[in-house]
């Protein structure tokens, strides 16, 4: 049975609303992908989702019997399988940071909302976007009180002095600083050495008290920490 146009157009508004909801826990955040973005996704699935089911329902009602047999989610299958394209495009890696993890996975569930929309389940759809919005804020509430390992990398440039990275050792030890990994370049026309450090910490958030100290060194010209 098709939907009277007067349902399809709740569902399509209902979807963009949910959509847009969940886009704006993205925006407040300076994701890539905002309000407009999963507004427009959500609000695209959802049409996917009437369309296959009008082509599964209200077109059958018009051809006999053995004519052809209609998948009512192929359509909808294929929407899933290109937004996992879209959701690939905001992933960003940065040295050893990726970012955009989160926000992908909410461009997949949000078409995953659409389409629920699209099909008539508005509990199901509502409760998840609900249920995302909550896990995005509350979650993350509570991961910034969580204990973790934190790697930063460390550059020091310095003038070749006697004992200056023992010396830089012992403030990163005093700050709780494990060191991983160690390199040391020297520049013998300069008379410069360069150090970098692969450092980890166990902690809810890392304190950066230790470049200004190292830096304070005799004859430390740069301190960078990633």
């Amino acid at each position: 049975m098709t939907p009277h146009h007067g349902e399809i157009l709740f569902r399509l508004i209902l979807a963009a609303i949910l959509g847009a909801l969940v886009g704006f826990e993205r925006e407040v955040h300076g994701r890539p992908a905002g309000i407009r973005t999963y507004l427009i996704l959500c609000l695209g699935s959802a049409l996917i989702m009437v369309l296959s089911q009008y082509l599964s329902f209200g077109m059958m009602d018009k051809l006999p019997p053995d004519a052809m047999r209609v998948d009512p989610g192929r359509i909808a299958a294929q929407a899933v399988t290109g937004i996992g394209f879209l959701g690939a495009g905001v992933i960003l890696r940065y040295k050893d940071t990726i970012r955009g993890l989160t926000t992908a996975a909410c461009v997949w569930v949000v078409c995953a909302i659409g389409l629920s929309i699209g099909a008539g389940f508005y509990l199901y759809g509502s409760v998840v976007a609900g249920l995302t919005v909550v896990s995005l804020v509350g979650v993350k509430f509570f991961e910034r009180r969580l204990k973790k390992d934190w790697y930063q990398e460390m550059t020091i440039v310095s003038q070749d002095l006697a004992g200056q990275f023992s010396r830089i050792q012992d403030i990163i030890t005093k700050h709780a600083f494990e060191v991983i990994n160690f390199g040391l370049s020297k520049n013998l026309e300069k008379k410069e050495v360069t150090a970098n450090f692969l450092l980890r910490i166990r902690t809810s958030h890392p304190d950066r008290q230790v470049l200004q100290e190292v830096f304070e060194l005799p004859g430390v010209k740069r301190v960078d920490l990633t």
